[in-house]
């Protein structure tokens, strides 16, 4: 297992100096973003079509020792708007041909979440079971447009040797392990997750137990942290809808790796990834409206290089 960098967090910074960031704290692995929500300048799929530019790429990464874990598409390619939908749904797309062309095994999306009906104009996030209507809502949803896109998607992804790992998160879909298995139960094994553990702390959800369930569904893991507030849970509970910025009134916020959990928690999760069969990348992911990206990163990578698990098992002797 090794220590990665989603580079959304050094958005403002070439891909030169990133590179040169990186290697100051003994980083040569990264996550590049290819447009939708979170966007990242140094990975453009316009290079699809420049073999030069793609070739340059491929070879200032080689140069400096540096490989990609994963490709990001974090989109909505079922929202309602149609032009939205096109827009998201095609990022993704070239998301899966670039990463065959740059040989990474995997794509990070988002599900999606439809609307209501179509014609809606907004997605509709069912959270319960009544009113009643709310079931017929969501059943419509899986039956008319999430199973028949990502039963497709998955195929076109497999068809080209890449596995698509849906970020389980609030407000699509798939948001918790059960739906997330759900998803791949109707579109197939090319179908897993990239595991975000703080999308399950503020739910409520043991990220380490969670493990367990997903099993061999993981594909890829994003390294961050939530804090959850004690005294503003009983106010608001966890689905708090206040601005990530107003730290000091929400149930909870994203941190970065060690200031909501320590140590000893990290490396429970940790080896329990390693007991599970995943062994790949912790990419660490910067959200944290504390600390600035500099002083999160810096912070997330010394604590992990820590800890990390970087060799594999030597067997027992009483084996």
């Amino acid at each position: 297992m090794r220590v990665g960098v989603f580079t959304a967090l050094l958005a403002q910074m070439s891909l030169d100096d990133v590179i040169k960031k990186l290697q100051s704290l003994g980083v040569s692995t990264v996550e590049l973003g290819t447009g939708n929500y979170p966007g990242d300048p140094h990975c453009k799929l316009s290079m699809l079509d420049k073999k030069s530019e793609l070739k340059e790429f491929k070879q200032k990464l080689a140069d400096n020792g540096i490989s990609i874990s994963a490709l990001s598409s974090h989109g909505n390619p079922l929202h309602p708007d149609a032009a939205r939908a096109k827009h998201d749904a095609e990022v993704s797309r070239k998301t899966i041909l670039l990463a065959e062309k740059l040989e990474v095994p995997v794509v990070i999306d988002f599900s999606g979440c439809p609307g209501d009906r179509d014609g809606a104009k907004y997605p509709n996030w069912v959270t319960c079971p009544w009113p009643p209507e709310y079931l017929d809502v969501l059943d419509w949803q899986w039956e008319k447009k999430v199973a028949p896109f990502w039963t497709k998607r998955a195929k076109f992804a497999a068809d080209h040797g890449v596995k698509i790992a849906i970020e389980m998160h609030p407000g699509f879909v798939c948001y918790s392990p059960e739906t997330l298995l759900k998803l791949r139960d109707i579109a197939g094994p090319a179908i897993g997750c990239n595991y975000d553990p703080s999308h399950m702390f503020w739910q409520a959800i043991d990220p380490i137990a969670a493990i367990r369930v997903l099993g061999d569904s993981i594909f890829h893991v994003h390294a961050k942290d939530t804090q959850i507030y004690g005294p503003n849970l009983p106010k608001t509970g966890v689905l708090d809808t206040k601005r990530y910025t107003d730290e000091r009134n929400r149930a909870w916020i994203f941190r970065t790796v060690g200031y909501g959990h320590g140590a000893e928690w990290w490396s429970e999760f940790i080896s329990t990834l390693r007991m599970f069969g995943y062994d790949y990348v912790l990419s660490i992911e910067h959200e944290d409206s504390i600390l600035s990206p500099n002083e999160g990163l810096t912070k997330a990578v010394r604590l992990l290089r820590t800890i990390m698990i970087e060799e594999p098992p030597a067997a027992p002797w009483w084996v």
